[in-house]
């Protein structure tokens, strides 16, 4: 302890910058050597920069502009040596000159005390730096019109979402904030799915792909799947699977409920979650049975974009309508008109009108009486897909997947009798 007070206070920071820098020189150091050409700097060189950093940051103080112009006379030497890179090759990088000015960035850093900014900073460049190859394989993987779909996506939670008033408007109480907010939760889910989807594709099965659908849209899934059986006469694998992703349709709506209404997420987490164990355990042992090879037939959905900026504004005009239809019904027709409603909008997209009454539970419509139009909304939607995979599948993977469907459906109904 005596050995320690002793010490100059700035001791244990130039140690950090040494320590930092030398790890970015170190990692430029083996790539300079397994590349053979001119590349600037090394283990020497970034603890330098470094220290320079941090002795002029302590040289400075608070005034920056003394500490800019060393920053802009570190950048010149760089330049220097990017110049005499491009000189000997039409392909040199900026990634060593850029994670010097890095490095300097960090020695500064430390000394004005932002040590875990610093320490950040400088693991990030290594991982940047280290994982070059990756990077670059990711990059080719990715094709041009995925990056313009996370910008959609930031466009929808970055851009428009914090532009929106968050308070209530009208005696329908439409609160423009939280509409959007629904559309990006929406969105969020469905486009994980599609990301999934992607990142998977050509691996796995029908299995996985139901898994995967039924977080995009159970209901287009089932369309999907129904259609494909007609060409791989698997009746078991693809009835089983479209009932897994009926049954991933339950987790969805728990999560949308848990984001948006506690209360609903309360009443109604526990029979969802075993809806969903029944069905997607049972639809998973049914694909096991006696379809011969049915294992081997690979999936080739490929799902639709769910970031399109005119089926989001679409979404938000039905969720509103929705909510206006809802209090309507609750307070004109009462209890059977709002379940009559629920029944009606299971035959489309069940979200909106969900979406919905978790913004009227609780203050306009009973919890309770919320949670049954929810029950019976789900179930309504259940049965128009077993309608459309006998519709549109092969006969027998039809009746299994309507047989399913249905009885998923009148399972679900049980809640109504602690509901009511």
């Amino acid at each position: 302890m005596g050995i320690l007070q002793q010490l100059p206070p700035d001791i244990v920071k130039i140690v950090l910058v040494l320590f930092l820098s030398f790890l970015i020189g170190l990692e430029r150091e083996e790539r300079k050597a397994a590349g053979g050409s001119y590349s600037f700097g090394g283990v020497r060189a970034y603890p330098l920069i470094g220290l320079i950093g941090y002795a002029l940051a302590l040289l400075t103080g608070a005034h920056i502009l003394p500490l800019t112009i060393g920053f802009l006379a570190i950048a010149s030497f760089l330049l220097l040596s990017y110049w005499h890179k491009i000189s000997r090759t039409e392909t040199a990088g900026l990634t060593n000159e850029m994670s010097g000015l890095a490095t300097f960035l960090v020695g500064a850093l430390v000394y004005y005390d932002h040590l875990w900014t610093a320490t950040t900073l400088s693991v990030a460049s290594l991982l940047l730096l280290d994982l070059k190859a990756a990077l670059e394989k990711l990059a080719v993987r990715i094709a041009p019109n995925e990056i313009f779909t996370f910008a959609k996506f930031l466009l929808l939670t970055g851009v428009i979402l914090p532009a929106l008033p968050n308070q209530t408007y009208s005696q329908f109480h439409i609160n423009p904030f939280k509409t959007w907010l629904v559309v990006v939760a929406i969105s969020s889910i469905s486009y994980a799915s599609y990301v999934l989807q992607k990142l998977t594709k050509g691996q796995g099965g029908i299995v996985l792909a139901a898994l995967l659908g039924g977080a995009y849209s159970s209901t287009v899934t089932t369309v999907v799947l129904a259609r494909r059986s007609k060409t791989d006469p698997h009746p078991h694998l693809f009835s089983g699977s479209i009932l897994i992703a009926s049954g991933v349709m339950y987790v969805r709506l728990i999560v949308l409920l848990a984001l948006f209404n506690r209360q609903l997420m309360a009443a109604l987490w526990l029979p969802f979650v075993v809806l969903t164990a029944l069905a997607a355990c049972g639809g998973w042992l049914w694909t096991r049975r006696a379809d011969s090879g049915a294992q081997d037939v690979q999936r080739e959905f490929e799902p639709k974009n769910p970031l399109d900026l005119v089926t989001a504004f679409l979404f938000a005009a039905l969720f509103l309508a929705m909510l206006v239809a809802t209090q309507l019904a609750d307070t004109y027709l009462g209890r059977g008109g709002l379940n009559v409603l629920a029944a009606i909008m299971g035959v489309s997209d069940v979200d909106p009108f969900i979406m919905g009454l978790t913004q009227a539970a609780g203050t306009l419509t009973p919890v309770k009486i919320a949670a049954a139009a929810i029950v019976i909304s789900a179930a309504s939607n259940n049965v128009i897909k077993g309608i459309y995979a006998f519709s549109l599948a092969d006969r027998k993977a039809g009746l299994q997947s309507l047989f399913f469907l249905v009885a998923l459906a009148a399972l679900s109904l049980i809640p109504l009798f602690w509901l009511g």
